[in-house]
């Protein structure tokens, strides 16, 4: 049995090191489903597997190969639910997305249920362990690495007194910001706006692009929309 265990236990942490990797990369590129979201999607997919691969573990009396039923309907059909719960707390507010984290844990927290439901204590216990280093030690991480953050750049001029897309894009540049992409509008005021959608690595460096842009005469008007998850 302790071998079998320790099989398990390889399961998970081999699906936390795949999910996290994968996570960690979306971070580093600014994607609100990032680290963190990844290693619990991919963990409770590993934990659900192992429902079915060692059904004769927590079906007591019941040797490998004997197994009739199909117990696991009732996994797909909770974890279908869970879905509409976890749907239920994801929100956009601007360019942010929030909650995805939140809904990877309602779903794994269903997985882990599940195992408890049906006595599969060992594999429960491990993933509500590798679950909360996630959440707090995965935490950590994120803090400490540079990450890519986005946000969406408005600034406005007069008609006749437009500042140099030139110059624009040399403000930015000098706050660490570097420009994804750039369009143009004449707004229902009559002033024309830049429009960019613009990244960097130190979301600091907003405050001081906005304290800037506020002392310039010709600036009308400006936004900076940033992202989150």
């Amino acid at each position: 049995m302790s071998a079998e265990y320790s099989i398990i236990t390889l399961h998970l942490i081999g699906a936390l090191i795949a999910g996290g990797a994968i996570g960690f990369e979306r971070s580093l590129h600014g994607h609100p489903a990032g680290f963190r979201t990844h290693a619990l999607v991919c963990l409770a997919s590993s934990l659900l597997m192992l429902v079915a691969l060692y059904e004769w573990m927590w079906m007591p009396g019941m040797p490998p190969g004997s197994v009739r039923t199909d117990p696991t309907r009732m996994a797909q059909g909770i974890m279908t639910g869970i879905g509409f719960l976890g749907a239920g707390v994801i929100f956009k507010e601007g360019l942010s997305i929030r909650g995805l984290t939140t809904a990877a844990s309602i779903w794994i927290t269903a997985g882990i249920g599940i195992l408890m439901g049906i006595g599969f204590y060992f594999p429960a216990i491990v993933g509500t362990i590798l679950a909360i280093g996630i959440l707090t030690l995965f935490q950590l991480i994120e803090d400490r690495v540079p990450m890519q953050s986005y946000a969406q750049y408005h600034v406005s001029f007069d008609r006749n007194n437009v500042m140099p897309e030139e110059e624009v894009k040399n403000i930015l540049s000098n706050y660490g910001f570097t420009i994804a992409n750039t369009s143009y509008r004449i707004t229902q005021a009559g002033l024309f706006e830049y429009r960019m959608d613009i990244r960097t690595t130190n979301p600091g460096s907003t405050s001081a692009l906005a304290e800037e842009l506020r002392a310039l005469e010709t600036v009308r008007e400006f936004r900076i929309s940033t992202t989150g998850n």
